[in-house]
């Protein structure tokens, strides 16, 4: 198994409510099925503890945690109470994310509040989820961080907030990589595409009031590789990847998981 003996904590593994799997149930689901032991963390307690309960039907070890990450205490809590129980945190994957179920919208009817709400949960939350956890990384000299951004940074993506944020969790990975890199600490990005989530799909589908199918029909036929959209597990893989030892000379990469959205031009 490709984390075994691994501990890993996933920020944002639960989901909303939707048809498929979401990009952080999978990456909690296929870790554990890797053999590392997870920890769940979500805003909703009970949503966390539908993906560790779902994680232990199938024999793997995980337990559940609630944080709102846009505060900073309930986030360092998150964080010492995965240590007590696991012992060490070996992998951070951070998958949260949120933009037109917060407000986000184009330029001429952004609002001040949408602006700072989406930039405290997928940045801030990010930034501060990782500060607490790279001192017990620097104590033991290893860990590997991966941080899940999106296409709409590369992409013609109209909502404001949510393309200059996830753009911010770029850089900011970057960062992470070169100076964590004399501490044996991997920072690697994944850049999803469209993806047939509950985040992208149905929250979609609820926000326009139109049908899931219809919304999922327009997605499709804008994927190049075998017009279809992606799938939760498709980001896992990659995830998987670069948390485990089989990419321990590789850090500061920014990987696309697009159906091939990046080399698409004209």
């Amino acid at each position: 198994m490709r984390l075994e003996n691994k501990t890993a904590m996933i920020v944002g593994a639960g989901q909303s409510p939707g048809e498929t799997v979401g990009n952080g149930r999978a990456v909690a689901l296929l870790f554990a099925r890797e053999g590392a032991e997870v920890a769940c963390v979500d805003r909703s307690l009970d949503a966390a503890e539908e993906t560790a309960a779902l994680v232990r039907e199938e024999g793997g070890k995980a337990i559940a945690l609630a944080a709102d990450i846009t505060h900073e205490d309930q986030i360092a809590k998150a964080v010492k109470d995965a240590e007590a129980s696991l012992g060490r945190i070996d992998i951070l994957h951070n998958n949260v994310g949120l933009s037109i179920a917060g407000g986000d919208s184009e330029i001429d009817a952004f609002t001040e509040a949408a602006f700072d709400n989406v930039f405290a949960i997928n940045l801030r939350g990010m930034v501060m989820t990782c500060k607490h956890v790279l001192p017990g990384m620097r104590a033991r000299k290893s860990g590997a961080i991966v941080n899940i951004s999106s296409m709409a940074v590369l992409d013609m993506y109209p909502y404001v907030a949510y393309k200059a944020s996830k753009a911010g969790v770029v850089a900011f990975t970057e960062q992470l990589a070169y100076q964590n890199a004399p501490h044996n600490i991997r920072a690697n990005v994944i850049l999803p595409g469209l993806m047939d989530t509950p985040m992208a799909v149905d929250t979609r589908a609820r926000e326009w009031s139109r049908p899931r199918e219809e919304v999922a029909a327009e997605r499709n036929a804008k994927v190049m590789l075998g017009g279809k959209m992606g799938t939760g597990w498709d980001v896992a893989y990659a995830a998987l990847f670069l948390a485990s030892d089989e990419s321990k000379f590789v850090t500061g990469v920014t990987l696309p998981v697009d159906g091939g959205a990046s080399v698409k031009r004209g």
